[in-house]
């Protein structure tokens, strides 16, 4: 039995949560587990009712739950940083979900940006640290509205941080990793860091990620990358790619251009991971409101949020059967990945996706 906490959010969040739930019951159905969910109104609604965007208590709560799965939070009517602030950055903070976990997978019939690249070369990962570096918010103003102004937002990182999320992307790569490029060695992980110039942050990073590789992972291939050429080679050679680790603010750009390369929002997914305790998962895509109540919003994203939960939780072959069912889905049924032209309803592409789970 999973306890799991389900925030539907804003917008599009509630329609495509209830799909990524139905494959998630159909998934416990055919594998034999439970889950037993609750639902929080965490979101837009709520904070222009009550002026609340994720209360103390609430936190208190969310400790209780084996995993969140969350719709969607961003509403037309509150100021944008309110709520993903008060809501999503609150969540990772006091739970401590100190990996953002980003795969980046191209599925078969997924239109792909890139010409002549399919989806056996885009399947790569992106582990990025998730509460340290300018997100701390460490900094301040001074002289604030004068010509003389001064802003200051510090990337602050401990060796503690740095350790715990090189460890988690170590050991992800050696259970997951796909490319070995050394003799005798198992898969690679890649570092992407700055160290010409930001000499103080990934020059800790650099020698923490040596460190740990030589006296721990031996069998790792380990390959550093500035964040601007993994930019470039992201774009060219996708391929390339196996696990990547980084910051916080560089995971947070290159995991967008991710999902640029592998066919848009509609199908990124991402973890906010705590390993010692309770993680959330969401899709990447946002509220997209002008969607919202018109049943034509992809779900897919949401159902490969669900996937990267049971994955997680332990449930490996649930988690492997719903990507199956995900890539029968793109590769063999939509017509588009775009919202009101996949040829079928936000509903319908989930029973689809359930479905296949159940067969």
């Amino acid at each position: 039995m999973y306890k799991i906490a389900v925030i539907p959010g804003d917008g599009t969040g509630p329609e495509v949560t209830v799909e990524a739930v139905k494959v998630l019951k159909a998934a416990a159905d055919k594998f034999g587990f439970k889950v037993d969910l609750t639902e929080f109104d965490f979101g837009g609604e709520r904070y222009k009712k009550t002026g609340e965007t994720l209360p103390d208590s609430g936190v208190q709560e969310l400790r209780k739950f084996d995993a969140i799965l969350l719709g969607a939070i961003g509403h037309p009517d509150v100021k944008p940083g309110i709520l993903e602030k008060g809501i999503l950055l609150k969540a990772r903070f006091e739970l401590d979900q100190y990996i953002n976990l980003r795969p980046v997978k191209l599925y078969p019939g997924v239109p792909c940006p890139l010409k002549d690249k399919g989806p056996e070369d885009i399947d790569f990962v992106v582990v990025r640290e998730n509460t340290g570096g300018l997100y701390t918010g460490t900094g301040g103003f001074t002289m604030k509205d004068t010509p003389h102004e001064v802003a200051v937002q510090s990337a602050v990182y401990t060796r503690h941080m740095v350790d715990r999320c090189l460890k988690y992307a170590f050991e992800y790569a050696r259970k997951y990793g796909k490319k070995a490029r050394g003799k005798g060695k198992n898969n690679t992980l890649a570092l992407c860091g700055k160290t010409n110039v930001l000499t103080y942050v990934y020059d800790l990073w650099e020698r923490a990620f040596n460190e740990m590789g030589e006296s721990e992972y031996a069998d790792i291939v380990r390959e550093y990358y500035h964040v601007d050429a993994t930019c470039m080679w992201m774009v060219k050679n996708p391929e390339w790619f196996d696990v990547i680790v980084t910051g916080n603010m560089f995971g947070d750009i290159i995991t967008d251009l991710g999902a640029m390369v592998q066919g848009g929002m509609g199908i990124a997914a991402g973890g906010n991971i705590n390993p010692e305790g309770v993680s959330m998962f969401e899709p990447i895509g946002g509220s997209a409101p002008k969607y919202t109540g018109k049943g034509i919003i992809n779900p897919l994203a949401a159902i490969c949020a669900a996937q990267m939960m049971l994955e997680t939780l332990g449930e490996d072959a649930a988690a492997a059967k719903v990507e199956d069912a995900v890539k029968y889905v793109t590769g063999e049924k939509l017509e588009s990945m775009q919202a009101g032209k996949m040829g079928y309803s936000t509903s319908e592409v989930g029973d689809l996706v359930a479905e296949k789970v159940a067969e």
